[in-house]
């Protein structure tokens, strides 16, 4: 019989200690993205080079720029740090969306019909509401997972839905601007219900950036935060160490929706000042992103969030420069974003190519 030679590629987990290697394959990812996005952006006739130049000065390169990009990475930030909760426990909590989209509508019921009280009060309830809807939201999967063992992708994917529909519905009817001109909409709110500035970017850069050492803090060194990680470890051992496994559901899936719910408030009360189908914006499914390569750290998220709000931001500046649509223009964000991503695998892990087998 014969013997074939069949070559081998053999796949081991990498060193996590070589960080100088992590280091200088994310740098190799950017560059290659770039020489990829540049050869899109030649074939389409336009100089790359100036198109890097645009996004660059459309993102930091003036003052109101690098405030809006600041205004960008805010709410990301906190999405990303709240399903960071959920996701150390292995839950994948994927209606971030959604539970950004109920605080907004909790908050924003508060901004239309109780806009006379004093300001700081307003925004204070604004906040709290955004957060308990936001909290109460997230437990509801939780709860039906623990009690029914439910899938958790699925149902807190189809709640995005039911809270979009909401908002749709609330523009369309009982909350439409009356001064509208037909398009449905919800009437811009009063200054009373709009967030102070600080160094011209809103207050919730503070609040951000508190945030962050709280999670750090919650995971690192708290008893619930530990149990959290136990259970995402392995539930069997969890359980068998005396740890409420469905109380850490529900619990720690409140705490994330409930810091969606925020950043739903910081959306609408800092950012569009109304609510709108737009109002989450797709941070809840790029706070996976942002999560997930910070390896779940909170303080690296804040450099994540950063560099896909820079994008994001210059893409918008792309397109207004050379005449291109926003869609078009974002392509090069996902290049980026796509080597970036798939550089995470061979940081990972170590390709051994060349061994023979019979």
């Amino acid at each position: 019989m014969r013997k074939w030679q069949i070559p081998v590629r053999a796949i081991k987990r990498a060193d996590d200690a070589n960080r100088l290697r992590a280091m200088l394959l994310r740098l190799a990812a950017v560059v290659l993205a770039l020489v990829v996005g540049g050869l899109f952006f030649l074939a389409l006739g336009f100089n790359p080079i100036e198109v890097y130049v645009s996004l660059v000065e459309g993102a930091v390169g003036t003052t109101t720029a690098l405030r809006m990009t600041a205004r960008l990475c805010i709410p990301l930030l906190i999405t990303s740090l709240a399903v960071t909760l959920a996701f150390k426990m292995r839950f994948w909590n994927i209606g971030a969306e959604g539970q950004i989209g109920v605080g907004a509508i909790a908050a924003s019921y508060v901004a239309v019909y109780h806009d006379d009280m004093p300001r700081v009060l307003l925004l204070l309830v604004m906040a709290a509401v955004g957060f308990i809807a936001g909290g109460l939201y997230g437990a509801i999967p939780a709860y039906f997972k623990a009690k029914f063992g439910t899938n958790e992708t699925l149902f807190t994917l189809m709640l995005n839905y039911v809270a979009f529909y909401t908002i749709q519905a609330l523009a369309q009817g009982a909350w439409k601007d009356p001064a509208g001109m037909g398009f449905p909409k919800i009437a811009r709110f009063s200054s009373q219900a709009q967030l102070p500035m600080v160094f011209g970017v809103h207050i919730g850069w503070i609040v951000a950036l508190a945030l962050v050492a709280l999670v750090y803090w919650y995971l690192r060194c708290t008893k619930q935060g530990y149990e959290l990680t136990v259970v995402g470890e392995n539930e069997n051992t969890a359980r068998y160490a005396g740890i409420r496994v469905p109380r850490i559901y529900v619990r720690t899936m409140a705490l994330s929706g409930a810091l969606c719910g925020f950043a739903g408030f910081l959306a609408v009360s800092a950012v569009s000042h109304t609510l709108s189908t737009s109002t989450a914006g797709g941070r809840g499914f790029t706070a996976i992103i942002v999560a997930w390569l910070a390896k779940m750290n909170p303080f690296v998220m804040i450099l994540i969030s950063a560099l896909l709000s820079f994008l994001d931001k210059g893409a918008v500046q792309i397109a207004s420069d050379f005449g291109l649509n926003e869609y078009v223009s974002k392509i090069i964000s996902g290049v980026i974003l796509f080597f970036i991503l798939g550089s995470e695998f061979f940081i990972n892990y170590q390709v051994k190519t060349g061994a023979k087998h019979k």
